[in-house]
């Protein structure tokens, strides 16, 4: 995947006639080479979540070229689109049909994801009754069903209590350790340094640096 001075704005309506242009990401450039994951810092508005959306083909770029090159990608957000009436299992299988596995698929692995997630008895449950960490838990451990080329994940790692943590890191190891491509965006820099094996850092919807983790996380830190 390859990125070049990429920017996507929204519009604000600003009286009857005209709107206003807020530059969510404005100039990004980097290149996503197979097999490596990712790192993606900034502080909050940075423009991170944007970009993941941008590189999940949810949004187009305004300006720049995005080129896919005919990758498969995958986002995995905490604000998974659930519907709080349905239960955990109902939403597992709509979600991960959703997401592009099939459902006879679904079916057959339910009960993994059931034990993945450490839901026990609220899986039979409304996610109404859930906590964001809950909901987390239950997104993970749907997409982690899936295969794509690339696997984007927002934050996801934030979310739960310490062994869940472990876990779900654990997992993604595994994954890529398997040659899986990956981007993570998150907070944490310990996070970046155990899963990644390149950084970039976003400031104001602008990359500012690209490079190894460590290099990258002097970098932020210097600057906040």
């Amino acid at each position: 995947m390859e990125a070049k001075n990429i920017g996507f704005y929204y519009s604000k309506r600003k009286g009857y006639f005209r709107n206003q242009h807020y530059w969510a990401i404005k100039d990004v450039s980097f290149d996503l080479y197979k097999g490596e994951s990712l790192g993606v810092l900034g502080k909050n508005g940075a423009g991170k979540s944007t970009l993941l959306k941008l590189l999940a083909e949810i949004y187009k770029p305004d300006e720049g070229v995005l080129k896919n090159y005919g990758y498969s990608t995958t986002l995995l957000s905490v604000q998974a689109g659930f519907i709080p009436y349905l239960t955990g299992r109902e939403n597992a299988l709509l979600n991960g049909m959703y997401l592009g596995l099939k459902k006879n698929f679904i079916l057959e692995n339910i009960e993994q994801i059931k034990s993945f997630s450490e839901l026990d008895t609220f899986f039979e449950q409304p996610i109404s009754s859930y906590s964001s960490g809950m909901r987390a838990r239950l997104g993970f451990s749907i997409a982690f069903q899936l295969d794509p080329d690339i696997l984007l994940l927002d934050e996801v790692l934030a979310v739960g209590d310490e062994s869940f943590k472990k876990k779900s890191s654990n997992a993604l190891k595994e994954k890529i350790r398997s040659e899986k491509t990956v981007v993570l965006v998150s907070h944490s820099p310990n996070q970046i340094l155990k899963l990644c094996s390149r950084a970039v850092l976003i400031d104001g919807g602008k990359s500012v640096y690209t490079g190894k983790p460590k290099d990258v996380l002097d970098v932020y830190h210097s600057s906040y």
